[in-house]
């Protein structure tokens, strides 16, 4: 069973797969569930453009404005964390791990009702299936 770890706001999921496939999974996942992609962005790759090495790392920018947009609607901070994201990336043990923001932080750090954190929960309980 992969790992999981919440620390000082976020979550982190141990990934079976490497980076690459991982984000190719989460991309078809999220999808799958309707949920836009707004971006995709490989440090890694913009890091070795510039001469720089850094282990396999990306970033997928997506969420689902119907979800997203009561949040905003309450407090427009709450944009500095929309849309969702999850940060993929590569150990120094060449372990794969997805990392997010766990909705309870979201919430709390806009000073929403904790009851808005459901708006999140779907599309964060999509990135834990890659990991089983």
């Amino acid at each position: 069973m992969p790992m999981a770890h919440t620390d000082q706001g976020f979550a982190r999921i141990r990934s079976p797969l490497n980076v690459a496939q991982t984000m190719e999974k989460l991309e078809q996942l999220l999808r799958a569930h309707g949920l836009t992609i707004f971006a995709r962005i490989d440090f890694s790759g913009d890091a070795a453009r510039s001469g720089l090495c850094l282990r396999p790392e990306q970033m997928l920018i997506f969420g689902n404005p119907k979800g997203g947009t009561p949040l905003l609607q309450e407090a427009p901070t709450v944009g500095l964390d929309l849309p969702l994201k999850a940060l993929v990336w590569e150990d120094e043990q060449e372990a794969t791990w997805i990392a997010h923001d766990t909705p309870d932080y979201i919430v709390e750090r806009h000073g929403l009702p904790p009851a808005m954190s459901k708006n999140l929960t779907g599309a964060v309980a999509l990135l834990q299936q890659i990991a089983e």
